[in-house]
């Protein structure tokens, strides 16, 4: 325990100097910034009603204001939508100057964000014929726009064949740069833009040599998620052989239009304003964007302001949940009007069994499509006594001693830097092979990766097991095999231990995530001008890579959103997200509850939302939770935001009504996140009961029925809870009917939070809520 403990502390402290380190030294990126570091990048936000009349132009009006503070700025950015303001780079002190200008609303400083990162469809029951599923020509009339690190524009998965011309509503373009020309788009790829002018104030002009300055994608990650979203059909696709069959997106008769935001120094928020700003002038349907940080209040979040504009012209904003899981409150993207994905497994893996010296064999994962290890078994060797560093076992950079690992097999232990990385300084330093362990905050989640060198990762328990093995042993010995593709692996999905958490800590009456979707060993498209593995020493090239995150999962749900919108052009983007949420589904075909691969217990509401997206549900959920701009503005007073702070996350003037009550308890959400104070909070003496209500309005969006409620418990949570009323009838399509919700209690249960279920259902539809209760 002890040991464990001292390694956690190390492990901990040698992520605070890496950070230090990098964050000053090492990168050509940051030694460009050296010059820079008096000035930095801020987003201003103008007050569009308080233009003086002596300016006929807004534009006149945004470089009079900032020629006020700084004589030599330039604006880099004009806003539209996102806000109506610009960018412009200032020092503190001009900062501080133009923000006490009339009809300056806000003057934001720049913030970095990063990004979170064949089977699918046949998982997913979209391969079946179903009269459920829309004409392809009317999928083929919604447009995805990815925000992301642009595409590569010569992949099959971009074929435009049998699409008919670009739907007459669309407005944007596909723009000139290094390496990219207008020929590159065509009817499947509608749109490509990019935005690097935050990027290169903060870092420098864009490297030519290392990456495109246009909308081409230098760094994989864009085209994985775009052709994830909606990839055209592409027959025979594999990586190296793995994950055969035929590759297509969820979407795949969708348009896409890329948004090139995200730059090798990473993704700046006056480039994804401006992204943003463009796809919704340019006129997509649906936003995907697998970009994550802090969280901050809603109208200081430049990502919460744009995403809310883009959901009032009617876009739908599907953003991944983060990789900071297993631990609690871990989420990004957590504004109600964001649809946030967390991820879940395929029934898919790509297995590898570790056979060690006394003759047992543990099963792992692995990518690698090399030369495989001999056959007869090789030395065994723990990286932590083959290292100098007290850090040793984590394999980082030139750590090993070549004489102690020279032609063994090693174990390296996840943390501290990527996963291959570690594989490639094995093999610098002499290694074999690796064995990648999985600690405590792993669990059993295994991620297959394309090493370098034989390799394969192993769950926590299985690596306890082997490190104790090398402790024991005078001569340890291992070998690796590599088995290929292994499908209809059950139970799945389960959710990935790296997928974000709640409880929400910004709104926690807001349950989030929303829902899960495939986002672990995902094959998609893939850029040509990196390898597989992303390491300047992979030389090796791919039309389709395999990857993981939460970024993987957020365009699954893109694509699932394009279908919905194609067969309901009419439905608002809440009325999507909720029919995705409510038709979700939280136990497998034997009636368990998903788990929760960091556990290997059944998983909460806090980890999959509303559960996993089952998509051809979705389509004819029976009802749904709506939402528009004004219940957006009453979620904000509900925060009691100013009207000034409404007027910075909304771009208009509201005022909230005094003589109504606002309540977050009240936002007609598809889910219930409630906070429950402990007995001494309640008052009264701990065997007093205390209840809180929940209002809800559903819209029918099918045929008239009858609606019965009922509630599942989830475990002992103490909380008597009455729907009333118990059962709804609905008349006719979009018909709306209210009810509430009382959860009682006296007392609590043990632990800190308990769950629930609420259901209504006419006999053919189930429409679902999750219930969370924590504790306070």
């Amino acid at each position: 325990m002890k040991t464990q403990i001292l390694k956690s502390l190390q492990t901990l402290i040698l992520l605070l100097l890496l950070t230090a380190f990098f964050s000053s030294t090492n990168t050509k990126a940051e030694e460009k910034q050296t010059h820079r570091q008096t000035k930095k990048t801020y987003i201003i936000h103008m007050d569009k009603s308080t233009m003086p009349s002596t300016f006929s132009d807004h534009l006149n009006w945004f470089d009079s204001s900032l020629k006020s503070a700084s004589a030599t700025a330039e604006i880099l950015y004009t806003y539209k939508h996102v806000v109506h303001g610009f960018s412009t780079r200032l020092t503190p002190q001009e900062a501080e100057t133009l923000a006490n200008q009339p009809g300056i609303l806000s003057v934001t400083p720049e913030l970095r964000y990063k990004l979170h990162t064949t089977r699918t469809p046949q998982f997913l029951g979209l391969d079946k014929s179903t009269t459920l599923l829309p004409a392809s020509q009317q999928q083929s009339q919604v447009i995805i726009g990815v925000l992301d690190t642009g595409v590569w524009p010569e992949l099959k998965s971009l074929d435009d064949t049998g699409l008919g011309p670009v739907p007459a509503t669309w407005k944007g373009e596909c723009e000139v740069g290094s390496n990219m020309n207008s020929s590159h788009c065509n009817r499947k790829l509608v749109g490509a833009r990019f935005f690097s002018k935050g990027y290169e104030s903060a870092l420098g002009p864009v490297d030519l040599s290392t990456e495109s300055k246009s909308a081409r994608d230098d760094e994989g990650h864009g085209s994985h998620t775009l052709t994830t979203a909606a990839g055209s059909v592409v027959p025979e696709a594999s990586f190296f052989g793995l994950a055969s069959g035929t590759a297509r997106g969820m979407a795949p008769q969708a348009r896409v239009a890329v948004y090139k935001v995200c730059w090798l120094g990473g993704c700046f928020s006056s480039d994804i304003a401006a992204g943003i700003d463009k796809a919704i002038e340019d006129g997509v349907n649906v936003l995907s964007m697998s970009i994550g940080g802090s969280l901050m209040e809603y109208y200081r979040d430049i990502i919460a302001i744009g995403t809310f504009s883009a959901t009032s012209h009617g876009i739908l904003v599907s953003m991944s949940a983060g990789n900071g899981g297993p631990s609690s409150s871990t989420l990004s993207n957590v504004a109600p009007w964001i649809t946030t994905v967390g991820a879940g497994t395929l029934d898919r893996d790509f297995p590898a069994y570790i056979t060690l010296g006394n003759g047992k064999t543990y099963t792992g994962a692995s990518l690698y499509s090399g030369k495989p290890l001999p056959d007869s078994p090789l030395p065994l060797v723990y990286a932590g006594n083959a290292s100098n560093s007290s850090v040793g076992y984590l394999c980082l950079q030139d750590s090993l001693i070549p004489e102690k690992v020279s032609g063994k097999v090693v174990i390296c232990e996840r943390g501290g830097n990527p996963r291959v990385e570690k594989g490639l300084v094995v093999k610098l330093a002499g290694g074999a092979g690796m064995i990648l362990a999985n600690n405590e905050a792993y669990g059993e989640e295994l991620v297959a990766d394309p090493h370098l060198l034989p390799a394969a990762s192993l769950g926590q328990k299985s690596s306890q097991i082997l490190k104790s093995y090398v402790s024991s042993s005078v001569n340890p010995t291992a070998k690796i095999a590599f088995v290929g593709t292994h499908l209809e692996v059950q139970p799945s999905p389960v959710v990935a231990a790296f997928s974000s958490r709640g409880p929400n800590a910004l709104t926690p009456k807001i349950l989030k995530p929303d829902l899960i979707a495939p986002g672990v060993n995902i094959l998609a498209g893939w850029t040509g001008a990196v390898g597989p593995t992303g390491l300047t020493a992979d030389d090796r090239h791919v039309s389709f890579n395999i990857i993981s995150g939460t970024s993987m999962s957020c365009p699954h749900v893109s694509g699932l959103a394009a279908i919905v919108k194609g067969a309901h052009p009419q439905w608002s983007p809440a009325a999507i997200r909720s029919a995705l949420m409510t038709t979700a589904y939280t136990s497998y075909k034997n009636g368990a509850a998903i788990e929760d691969v960091a556990t290997g217990q059944p998983a909460t509401p806090f980890d999959y939302g509303a559960g996993h997206v089952n998509p051809v549900a979705a389509l004819d959920p029976g009802l749904v939770y709506d939402a528009d701009v004004e219940d957006y503005l009453g979620f904000f007073c509900a925060l009691n935001y100013t009207s000034f702070q409404i007027k910075l996350a909304a771009r208009r003037d509201f005022t909230c009504d005094p003589k109504r009550v606002y309540r977050v308890e009240d936002f007609n959400y598809p889910s219930f996140a409630v906070a429950l104070e402990t007995a001494s909070g309640i008052g009264g003496g701990s065997d007093a009961p205390h209840t809180v209500k929940y209002s809800r309005v559903l819209t029918n969006v099918g045929a008239p029925g009858t609606y019965k409620a009922s509630v599942v418990p989830l475990g002992d949570s103490n909380v008597k809870i009455v729907v009333e009323p118990g059962t709804l009838s609905f008349a006719q399509e979009y018909e709306k009917k209210s009810y509430t919700v009382s959860f009682t209690y006296t007392s609590k249960p043990s632990g800190t939070s308990s769950f629930a279920r609420l259901e209504w259902t006419d006999g053919k539809h189930r429409v679902a809520s999750p219930i969370a209760f924590s504790w306070t």
